[in-house]
């Protein structure tokens, strides 16, 4: 579209207001016969005449737009609202509103035509403009009601109205575009008027006729046509139950609405709201405390059909008044009708309600913001948003022109040729046809998103070619019916008898996840689809028991069933996961919300980006505690349904669950200490961190890990007790419960689960000691009393929560401890650890692939030993992570490279080995694997060793070769293991 002024359309009366506007004085004489005089009067002259009549009455605000530009013009219009006298007579107070509101949407207008605004800044100007009209208007009404005696201000003696607002109790809440900062040119303001009674109100039980009557009055300041105009047409619908509540409501009774009645529609309506009138602190408290309401903690496709509900009801409405159900030009309303703004707006409120209450990074209130937060996501395809994006910028441009031609609050088309022509050279379009062709690209291309996610139902029923697909189940009444039976069977499962009784059970409302009539609904659609997956597991009969099992656990059926219907690709990683890992089934049938971290799609280490973000925005303790235990449930299972599909390596999912381990440790640490603070204050300059040692600490966290964890606290010596609270405490008790708080917090469980089970024995002096150990406390330890055991844990030391300037001295003083001991003798003591350990510890079974000779613990044992042998001459070699410590052992000429290869190959395998059996069986004494376990540690091992195994007991005899060649480099580099198992 081309960026310079359109020509007029009508030149005649585009001549007639150059001529009106130079007679206006000097100034606008000499700025009328000026080439971008003539051509920004044309352009508006020659097009609307509403903007001819603006630019005549206010030309003093178009020579300053010329001489100043928009910026600082537009500002000037503001600026008298900030600061008049609140005080001055209601007819003084309407006529500065008005004459803001007319310099304003001039020079608006001119910055949008003459192309030095481009649409955000358009609609923001106009979204400015009515918050501040909107301040001056409370202000004065305030002051009023304190006049009157019915209100207490605390600071109505100042002039700036957001000052005077400040402890009124009023909120005026900006919904819709206002809210979004998206305001139209000619648009209404959706506003939601609340009240805190007790607040200002000299007579409480008054309250609620005091703010109405305010709200009441702000509606006609706002709207009153009078010699000046209006400021803005004003609908306060948006409320609480419009139909039965006053048009203020008070802030507990809309509370109590939305925790109990709010509708799919008004969460939509909730993204975009903000407060841009009255106390503004109020307003965001009232907006946090119903953010549950609007972010849901789980996944909701089944509100889709809400939404979509509400477009039907428009096109049923208002199609004849131009919100056709078919895309076309002439009288075609581009806000209403098909592939307008309300489908781009659906589309990605929708996505919002979906993603966002897991994602806080996605709840922009704009609609081009959130497109973009989506697409980065990967919530929206990247081609999506940018069609949908730009169809957003050019109907809004349009809507404007319409608009602006008479100031009226229309988004129709002309459906006359006269008038489409005038609306296409307004757009800077040469043509009618030009401009329709652009237009109805735009609509058909948002027709295309729209229908793809609303009124598309993915593919559900059996593959093409399935000839069961084409025969009919029946599961009603008690008996089995004959043909289903055998469709079953010809299904493969082994007894059709026994699915077909549970099958009647989930249909008859046997479980309560199917007792609703929209759930059996659901499920029925879903059947074959359901049916088609399970076949492909190898003990079909064993998997869809398995999720029988999980529908018995869950309280409702519609969110998982809707999750499915929307997304089918989830039903079949279910399957999968449920035939090959009873393990993983049996947590899913306990934390059925484990699905949501698979649909996620963002990847095994989606859990850990968006967890610090949604704790931060937790409004109390419980609240950061319950997201934590809902995200790392998810983000453990997203984890572990990834490496039993292979879809990631041993080495990036324990590096992936260490980091979601990390994320909620440091996340959750400071909210533990404000909820601590509260009752015993602080103590001045100190401060506590986590360190982890174990799996954790070396970033190789394995299924089913706890967390080895110390925790280390610092503070000046002169400081003695904390201070601030309502008790204090000395420093080491202090810290000593701070610390049981955050144990506690991490193991403690809830309706999703527990975080972690948390393992603090290798803190200095073991269970015996304090839970907190000072940073003095913990040099002097390892200085003089640690054992070599010790010693070696340390070397997978990691700080990982805790301020900065602590953490670096933590880490200095583990080094330190580590390199200051460092000398031969620790290899003697590893060497009669590891003999004590087969002596008095045996592997369990031949699956035990840790503690068996050879096995993971001798490859961490070697690491770590040598590790303490050499740190002192070679520093660089400490690493918390075994292969990578194994690799600059290589490196440093300590190991030969051959040896350091097979150890590191050795701990992969074993990891991936005991990742596998953890995920699928538990512990396990026989020799014989179940079929679906041996399938996938066959697949998971393949790319590992040299030779794919082709059966389980090639595959032991490979362990045991590697195993053997891992104890012979252990007895090598460290000593022979005399006295221990072989």
């Amino acid at each position: 579209m081309p960026a310079a002024l359109p020509a007029p359309y009508d030149r005649a009366a585009a001549a007639r207001l150059v001529e009106a506007f130079a007679q206006r004085g000097s100034g606008e004489r000499a700025y009328a016969e000026s080439p971008a005089g003539i051509a920004l009067l044309g352009a508006l002259g020659g097009h609307s005449p509403y903007l001819a009549d603006l630019a005549e009455r206010e030309s003093a605000t178009l020579l300053r737009f010329a001489e100043r530009g928009a910026e600082e013009a537009f500002a000037l219009a503001l600026d008298p609202l900030g600061r008049a006298d609140p005080d001055a007579p209601r007819t003084a107070v309407a006529a500065l509103l008005r004459q803001a509101k007319r310099q304003a949407a001039l020079l608006i207008a001119a910055a949008d035509l003459s192309g030095q605004w481009q649409l955000d800044r358009v609609t923001g100007a106009l979204s400015s403009l009515a918050e501040a009209a909107i301040d001056y208007a409370c202000a004065h009404l305030l002051r009023e009601a304190a006049a009157r005696g019915e209100l207490r201000l605390p600071r109505g003696g100042v002039r700036d109205p957001r000052g005077v607002a400040r402890g009124s109790g009023l909120v005026v809440l900006g919904m819709g575009k206002l809210g979004g900062g998206e305001l139209n040119y000619s648009s209404d303001i959706d506003l939601m008027v609340l009240f805190d009674p007790l607040a200002a109100a000299i007579e409480a039980e008054r309250a609620g006729s005091i703010y109405v009557r305010i709200a009441r009055d702000l509606v006609k300041l706002m709207e009153e046509r009078t010699a000046g105009g209006y400021v803005f047409r004003t609908d306060l619908r948006l409320r609480p139950d419009p139909a039965a509540t006053p048009l203020a409501v008070g802030i507990p009774t809309a509370i109590s609405y939305y925790e109990s009645m709010g509708q799919n529609w008004e969460r939509a309506a909730m993204i975009k709201a903000r407060p841009v009138g009255g106390d503004r602190a109020l307003g965001d408290s009232f907006l946090t405390e119903i953010r549950p309401f609007v972010w849901r903690r789980h996944l909701d496709f089944a509100m889709i059909a809400d939404i979509h509900a509400i477009k039907r009801q428009i096109h049923a409405a208002h199609g004849g008044r131009g919100a056709h159900a078919q895309v076309q030009v002439a009288g075609h309303d581009v806000k209403l009708g098909r592939g307008g703004i309300r489908e781009i707006e659906f589309t990605t409120q929708v996505l919002q309600l979906i993603w966002a209450g897991r994602d806080p990074g996605l709840r922009d209130p704009t609609t081009l913001g959130a497109l973009a937060a989506l697409a980065g996501a990967g919530r929206i395809d990247r081609r999506a948003a940018a069609d949908l994006a730009d169809a957003y910028v050019f109907l809004r441009d349009v809507e404007h022109r319409l608009q602006m031609v008479a100031d009226r609050q229309t988004q129709r088309l002309p459906e006359d040729e006269e008038g489409l022509a005038r609306i296409a050279s307004f757009m800077g379009f040469a043509g009618t046809a030009e401009f329709a062709a652009r237009l109805t690209g735009h609509l058909n291309r948002v027709e295309q998103h729209y229908a793809q996610m609303f009124e598309r139902e993915p593919a559900l029923g059996l593959p093409a070619g399935d000839e069961a697909a084409s025969l009919s189940l029946r599961f009603s009444g008690t008996r089995d019916d004959p043909e289903t039976l055998e469709v079953l069977g010809q299904m493969g499962f082994a007894s059709p008898t026994s699915i077909a009784a549970m099958l009647r059970g989930w249909l008859h409302g046997r479980p309560r996840a199917t007792r609703s009539e929209r759930a059996r609904e659901l499920l029925t659609l879903l059947m074959p689809a359901l049916l088609a997956a399970f076949t492909r597991q190898r003990e079909p009969d064993a998997a869809l028991a398995r999720f029988d099992a999980v529908l018995t656990q869950m309280p409702a059926g519609v969110h998982m069933f809707s999750l499915f219907q929307r997304n089918p690709a989830l039903l079949q990683r279910v399957a999968g996961i449920l035939g090959a890992a009873p393990a993983l089934a049996n947590h899913l049938a306990l934390n059925p919300a484990s699905l949501e971290g698979l649909l996620a799609g963002s990847g095994p280490g989606g859990a850990a980006a968006v967890l610090p973000a949604l704790l931060k925005e937790a409004r109390h303790f419980e609240e950061a505690l319950d997201g934590a235990r809902r995200l790392v449930t998810e983000g453990k299972f997203e984890i572990d349904a990834a490496g039993l599909e292979a879809a990631i390596d041993a080495d990036a999912a324990g590096a992936a669950r260490s980091a979601l381990a990390d994320a909620a440790i440091a996340a959750l640490l400071p909210h533990v200490a404000s909820e601590f603070t509260a009752r015993f204050g602080k103590v001045k300059g100190g401060s506590l961190a986590v360190v982890a040692l174990g799996k954790l600490g070396g970033q190789e966290m394995l299924p089913g890990s706890d967390l080895d964890l110390v925790l280390i606290y610092d503070h000046p010596e002169a400081v003695s007790e904390s201070a601030g609270g309502p008790r204090s405490l000395p420093v080491s008790t202090y810290y000593g419960r701070l610390a049981q708080q955050m144990v506690a917090a991490i193991t403690a469980p809830g309706a999703e689960g527990k975080l972690y089970e948390v393992d603090m024995r290798l803190r200095p002096t073991g269970n015996k000691g304090p839970v907190a150990t000072s940073l003095s406390s913990f040099l002097r330890y390892h200085a003089e009393d640690a054992w070599t055991w010790e010693r070696m844990a340390l070397t997978r030391a990691r700080c990982v929560a805790g301020p900065p300037g602590l953490r670096r001295r933590i880490g200095s003083a583990v080094r330190n401890a580590i390199i200051s001991h460092a000398g031969e003798a620790a290899i003697a003591d590893a060497v009669a650890m590891r003999a004590r350990m087969l002596r008095e510890l045996p592997a369990d079974g031949p699956w035990d692939i840790k503690a068996m000779p050879g096995g993971m613990i001798e490859v961490e044992f070697i690491a770590q030993a040598l590790q303490l042998a050499h740190a002192k001459r070679h520093p660089t070699i400490l690493a918390p992570t075994t292969r990578l410590a194994l690799g600059k052992l290589g490196r440093a000429g300590l190991l030969p490279p051959e040896e350091a290869e097979l150890l590191i190959g050795a701990d992969r395998l074993w990891r991936t080995m005991l990742g596998l059996l953890r995920l699928t069986l538990g512990p396990w004494k026989q020799e014989a694997l179940p079929a679906a376990t041996a399938a996938a540690m066959l697949r998971a091992t393949a790319p590992l060793l040299g030779q794919a195994a082709v059966d389980v007991a090639a595959l032991r005899q490979q362990m045991r070769e590697q195993a053997g060649q891992v104890r012979a480099i252990f007895e090598r580099r460290l000593g022979p293991l005399t006295g221990g198992a072989a």
